[in-house]
């Protein structure tokens, strides 16, 4: 079973934290990497990216599911 990681970001100038498992937290890790920015960077182009009525964490899953499976 995966463990889930809480972690604290600063989005667009405001703190927020985030729930994501362990491996979706690699996997963005490994996306901002490659993208040659920040893990926050990266959440805040997802949360800017998603829509209103939904869920940060969901976002970034959504987010890592899709580019796993684009490739």
């Amino acid at each position: 079973m995966a463990s889930i990681r809480k972690r604290s970001l600063m989005i667009s100038g405001h703190a927020t934290s985030v729930s994501l498992e362990a491996e979706f937290w690699e996997a963005l890790r490994g996306m901002a990497e490659a993208r040659g920015t920040s893990v926050a960077a990266l959440v805040a182009e997802i949360d800017g990216s998603r829509s209103p009525d939904g869920n940060l964490s969901s976002a970034i899953r959504v987010f890592v599911l899709k580019a796993l499976t684009a490739g």
